[in-house]
């Protein structure tokens, strides 16, 4: 697998809730900490991922 290029989520918060996401492996979604680089890091299918920021995003609109 190659070395993963993570990115920060454009919807962290300037609180300190961050995480980053890496989009260049294949078939693969890489998730991590931003306050933990070196802990450990989460592998989603696209599917998988797909479906986890769907959810987060419809709790967004609920909590309006």
């Amino acid at each position: 697998m190659p070395e993963s290029d993570f990115i920060k989520s454009s919807h962290s918060s300037s609180g300190g809730e961050c995480v980053e996401v890496a989009l260049n492996a294949p078939h693969t979604v890489a998730v991590r900490d931003s306050k933990a680089p070196d802990g450990p890091i989460v592998h989603l299918s696209p599917t998988a991922w797909a479906e986890f920021t769907a959810a987060g995003a419809l709790d967004g609109l609920r909590q309006r």
